[in-house]
């Protein structure tokens, strides 16, 4: 082995450490303090309830979620987009607004729905089985909405475009 090659390789190795860390300390600092900025939207129905649900799709806006907000708008919530179905669980670091999280499957079916305490890091809550979606909306929403586990949401083109719509509550 060509001892000359390992400090060049080492350098290397720091400046892309380096780099690494310097683009992370934005969205790190982001979560401590600031709010996600407003992001695309997407209108979810649900039978005859239409939500207005800003899509986070990316790593970095999926992190930051609803931190730091302080209300969310009637019938507006975020939808939480993942590049694959995986058992994707949430926490509310940050969170000030009480949440109700329901987790999609790609059929636009509702797997579960779970209620999230403000700034509660303690508790993660987690879809019963693989989901590529999730919704986060005011506690409660689904509830006083007879919006349970099996109603199916319908956002095209990203789920819930097969067969037809069931209405709120039914299966």
């Amino acid at each position: 082995m060509n001892c000359n090659r390992t400090p060049a390789l080492a350098r290397r190795l720091r400046h892309v450490l380096v780099a690494v860390v310097l683009a992370a300390i934005p969205l790190v600092a982001r979560a401590q303090g600031e709010a996600n900025p407003p992001l695309p939207v997407q209108r979810i129905t649900a039978g005859m309830h239409v939500i207005q649900a800003e899509v986070a799709d990316t790593p970095g806006e999926r992190m930051l979620g609803l931190m730091n907000r302080d209300s969310l708008a009637p019938n507006s919530g975020m939808l939480f987009v993942f590049e694959e179905a995986g058992v994707h669980c949430f926490w509310m670091r940050n969170t000030r607004i009480p949440l109700s999280i329901a987790f999609i499957d790609d059929d636009g079916a509702i797997v579960n729905i779970a209620d999230m305490q403000p700034f509660d890091e303690a508790n993660s809550h987690c879809p019963a089985r693989p989901v590529r979606f999730a919704l986060e909306m005011a506690q409660g929403w689904f509830a006083q909405r007879g919006i349970r586990e099996g109603t199916r949401l319908r956002a095209a083109p990203l789920f819930g475009t097969r067969g037809p719509p069931a209405q709120a509550g039914q299966r």
